[in-house]
């Protein structure tokens, strides 16, 4: 004779399912889960996990980079923009800005501020070349893993710590997920002004970004640009620096953000 658990296993649908895979990312939904540890959450065998998870790919629900998985941009456009209003008057004053470094490069540009342990996509003007990149505008990424990322925790001791505490999946093989590579990596970025992220959030994905400051120095946003394999940074730093700070002129005597 079966138990309750059973039956109530086999009762469950495909939709059941599905639903159970999506909750069981939690509060990693935007760090992202294997399979093995979603399929234990959500109390499913692991092919049949994965099999969900691919529904769920194929129609934008979850993202995969590398074997870890993240919930995707459908479920964000169902749910609408949650924009804070810091994030939108940082948006506001800094996209010219943005659209100046673009109108330079020719390149994929972005702005990001930081919540929590991850980035917030503010705004992003896409390349001519086509490149693919993880990021989307009001999405979110793991800060360790991109270069805007990198120049707001470099800045912020707290969330820094947050970050070196917490869990850190490798998104590609470059991903820095070692304590004390991840540490040298955020005090070379202070020494500098300027990260690199080199194949860390995306296989052949190479961007540079520095911080934009507000009132009192104190770092509120960063500008990024980013390029394929072929990138060279050099031939963008110095345009990345210099609109940076006449952007943080501004900012400096407009932005006053909540310590």
């Amino acid at each position: 004779m079966q138990d309750s658990t059973d039956l109530a296993q086999e009762n469950r649908t495909a939709v059941d399912k599905a639903v159970a895979v999506l909750k069981a990312f939690g509060a990693d939904r935007h760090t992202g889960v294997g399979v093995s540890e979603l399929g234990r959450r959500a109390g499913l065998s692991k092919s049949t996990t994965f099999r969900l998870l691919a529904m769920l790919q194929r129609n934008g629900m979850v993202d995969r980079t590398g074997t870890v998985y993240r919930l995707g941009r459908a479920l964000e456009e169902i749910g609408g923009p949650a924009a804070l209003p810091a994030h939108n008057s940082v948006r506001d004053l800094l996209t010219p800005f943005l659209a100046e470094l673009f109108a330079e490069t020719h390149a994929t540009v972005q702005l990001a501020m930081l919540d929590g342990s991850d980035v917030v996509y503010l705004n992003k003007l896409e390349g001519a070349n086509g490149l693919r990149t993880p990021s989307r505008i009001g999405g979110r990424m793991p800060a360790y893993c991109t270069a805007v990322g990198k120049v707001l925790l470099a800045s912020d001791a707290s969330a820094a710590e947050a970050v070196l505490r917490g869990p850190r999946h490798a998104w590609t093989r470059n991903t820095l997920v070692d304590e004390d590579d991840l540490m040298a990596e955020l005090a070379h970025v202070r020494r500098t002004g300027l990260a690199h992220d080199r194949g860390e959030s995306m296989e052949n994905l190479y961007c540079i970004a520095v911080p934009v400051r507000g009132h009192g120095g104190r770092v509120i946003a960063s500008f990024s640009v980013s390029g394929d394999a072929s990138f060279r940074p050099l031939r963008h730093e110095r345009v990345l620096r210099s609109v940076a700070f006449s952007a943080s002129r501004i900012a400096a005597s407009r932005i006053r953000l909540a310590a």
